[in-house]
């Protein structure tokens, strides 16, 4: 099948940036072929693979995957300051139960590290549902300029503000926390299935096609997040990127 780009390089490109598949998240029960298929199918330009587990390298994506999709692996670290999405490593390595260790694990791979989902069930009422950074209700913040002082925004990149799991009021927290720190929020599905994969998506201003592209652009700031299927962008990218959004169906 042709590259759906015909060697001309996008003004926008449309990544879900945390994706779960059984092959390498045990939650999951999303197979590589099914999400290959649904991703190119709603028009996801590429996929990131945040595996649990972690597992996948380089050859075994191209292997599986077809050349019209981009698909980069990652993690998703479980840490003592919450889940870390990560991007630029493909396996764990020792000190990663926290987030100072994913820290220092990702800038010695040269990659990046973004909070995910911070403020899932920040907001729930039931009893044995805690939000990861705020296990105790009583010392949840009452605003986001609060919620912004907690360590793990020190020791990350960037924050996912628009998550397909998350309720509205979560994402719109997040969205809020992120303007504190100065950050401009990336999106992702948390697809473990094929219910809501590309709910919620990064758009990148121009070309990403590797790990390298996607790590420079995330580092350059040259993306928002956004929330499908009518691409509602939550933060201002450049002016073309916008129209393209918009138009969008």
């Amino acid at each position: 099948m042709p590259n759906r780009y015909e060697g001309k390089a996008p003004l926008v490109t449309v990544f879900d940036l945390h994706v779960h598949t059984s092959r390498g998240s045990s939650d999951s029960n999303l197979t590589p072929e099914q999400l290959a298929e649904r991703a190119i199918e709603i028009g996801l330009d590429g996929v990131c693979l945040t595996e649990h587990g972690g597992g996948w390298d380089r050859r075994e994506i191209e292997r599986t995957f077809p050349s019209e999709l981009t698909v980069i692996g990652g993690i998703e670290a479980a840490t003592d300051a919450g889940h870390v999405l990560v991007y630029g490593m493909q396996s764990y390595v020792n000190g990663m139960h926290s987030a100072a260790g994913v820290r220092k694990a990702v800038d010695r791979a040269g990659g990046v590290m973004v909070s995910a989902h911070p403020f899932r069930n920040l907001f729930n009422p039931r009893p044995n549902i805690a939000n990861l950074l705020y296990p105790d209700p009583c010392a949840r913040p009452e605003s986001p300029r609060r919620a912004s002082e907690h360590s793990v925004f020190g020791a990350v990149d960037e924050m996912e503000t628009a998550n397909g799991g998350n309720t509205p009021e979560e994402n719109e927290f997040a969205a809020a926390v992120a303007r504190e720190l100065g950050l401009r929020g990336t999106g992702g599905s948390d697809a473990h299935s094929l219910h809501g994969l590309g709910r919620c998506v990064t758009v990148f201003d121009g070309d990403v096609r590797s790990e390298a592209d996607l790590i420079e652009a995330l580092r350059n700031r040259a993306f928002a997040p956004a929330e499908r299927p009518a691409l509602k962008v939550s933060a201002p990218l450049s002016t073309h990127s916008q129209d393209v959004c918009a138009d969008d169906d």
